[in-house]
């Protein structure tokens, strides 16, 4: 059983023993690892694996498997919530409410173009314009700044969050994307040699340790994103998927958490809404503490009971199957106390769940959004000879881009990497090309522009 020790840390902090068989629970690699980029065939893409010290073999998610399956997801719940805003034969859907208000702050951020790249926001956290600004105000905070470890949601309007977190020397704890192939991760500043490209997917992968159930944690504080957010009641809408509740009660059942740990969302102040019915949320919803917006601090002083850990009636056979850390958390729980646990109703999936098949609704109406209607390259150059093309990838994936392939070359006489970045939705091609062009990337500045054609 291999032991990671934490420095700098107190004594239930600092170690985390990691049992091979656990290592299937995370993206990230054991520490002890090697890499092996030979890669085996799933889903048409090509998946890194990993050997442990002990010699057990792991297949990761690479990051073209991921941004697919981010994108189906997306378009899943873009699926769904024009199911659920539709009017059934028994009346409006339970659900429909929360979809009314999203899209109302979703469309709200693109008419008013308060947001940032990745867009359109719709079916996202979005990512809104003074994200910078509202994580220095959470970060003025006393929660925040006697927090010795802060989890944070993994997604883009929360990445300066995590590089504060890390910036001060605290533990950050930041869960898999969609808990789909992992649990959570832990990272520490010391531990990183430049901590902004720690605080992308990428750099998850690369400096993360790998959380098990078993480990006795202390959460401080809870960071989460959000689409919308009634200040005068704590309630908040995700984007509807439902993993923040998931990450909630499995903290909660861990003993890592309890009522009194504070929840904090950042947020647009145009994200602020009055007409959340807390009578209509369900019993496994998170309420937050304190909003924090680029120009303000909102202490909620919530009512809304926090969930109690992790409500296995809600969950669907469906949800489990997509979550391993949850199948394998059941039938732990299961075995332990010799009695089958509860399992929600079985999910009705929307035109686009169902995969092999193009309905008529899902040719028109529910038409696939992240499907480009052309491609466009882009040139980048400067790139340091150590970044692979999944860190490459990952690192247009934050800015905003969806690509489609990477495609790189050494460039002779100075040893840097050209790269030629085929991305998919060509309306924000430029857009994608004005933020890659002098960002940072492995410690070097990258130059970007299109890619001009060649002569036939």
């Amino acid at each position: 059983m291999a032991m990671v020790t934490l420095t700098g840390l107190s004594p239930l902090q600092a170690s985390f023993k990691l049992p091979p068989s656990l290592v299937f629970a995370t993206r990230i690699p054991n520490p002890f690892a090697r890499v092996s980029m030979r890669a085996q065939t799933r889903n048409d893409v090509k998946s890194p694996r990993v050997h442990t010290a002990s010699g057990d073999e792991v297949v990761l998610e690479s990051e073209e498997q991921r941004l697919k399956l981010d994108a189906d997801a997306r378009n899943t719940m873009a699926a769904v919530s024009e199911l659920e805003l539709g009017e059934s034969s028994e009346g409006e859907h339970p659900g429909a409410w929360k979809w009314a208000i999203r899209k109302r702050v979703w469309d709200l951020l693109e008419s008013e173009n308060l947001a940032q790249l990745p867009r359109p926001v719709h079916h996202r956290i979005p990512n809104f314009i003074g994200a910078g600004a509202a994580a220095a105000k959470l970060a003025s905070l006393p929660a925040f700044q006697t927090a010795q470890c802060v989890k944070v949601n993994p997604d883009t309007p929360q990445k300066q969050v995590r590089l504060l977190t890390l910036n001060t020397n605290k533990l950050l704890m930041t869960p898999q994307p969609r808990l789909r192939t992992g649990f959570f991760s832990i990272l520490q500043a010391s531990t990183i040699p430049y901590i902004p490209d720690a605080c992308t997917s990428a750099g998850v992968v690369k400096f993360g340790k790998p959380v098990r159930l078993d480990d006795k944690l202390k959460v401080d504080l809870i960071v989460i994103g959000s689409v919308a957010v009634d200040p005068s009641t704590g309630a908040r809408l995700g984007k509807g998927e439902g993993f923040a509740e998931l990450e909630y009660g499995i903290l909660r059942w861990m003993g890592a958490i309890d009522d009194s740990t504070l929840v904090v969302t950042t947020v647009h102040d145009r994200q602020l809404v009055d007409d959340i019915p807390v009578e209509k949320l369900l019993v496994h919803d998170v309420p937050v503490d304190i909003i924090c917006t680029p120009t303000k601090i909102i202490h909620t002083n919530t009512r809304i009971p926090k969930p109690q850990g992790i409500y296995w009636e809600k969950l669907s056979r469906q949800k489990l199957e997509q979550i391993r850390i949850l199948r394998d958390l059941k039938k732990r729980i299961e075995k332990e106390t010799g009695e089958a646990l509860p399992c929600g109703p079985d999910e009705k999936p929307p035109p686009l769940a169902v995969r092999g098949k193009k309905s008529q609704q899902a040719k028109g109406k529910f038409r696939n959004r992240a499907t480009p209607a052309s491609k466009q390259t882009i040139f980048v150059w400067n790139i340091a000879p150590s970044t692979t093309k999944q860190e490459l990838q990952a690192h247009v994936e934050q800015l905003g881009g969806e690509v489609q392939t990477v495609r790189t070359a050494l460039k002779p006489g100075n040893n840097r990497q050209l790269a030629w970045i085929v991305v998919k939705d060509d309306a924000n091609f430029e857009k994608v090309i004005e933020v890659l062009d002098q960002s940072s990337l492995g410690g070097m500045t990258l130059g970007a522009k299109a890619d001009e054609p060649r002569p036939t």
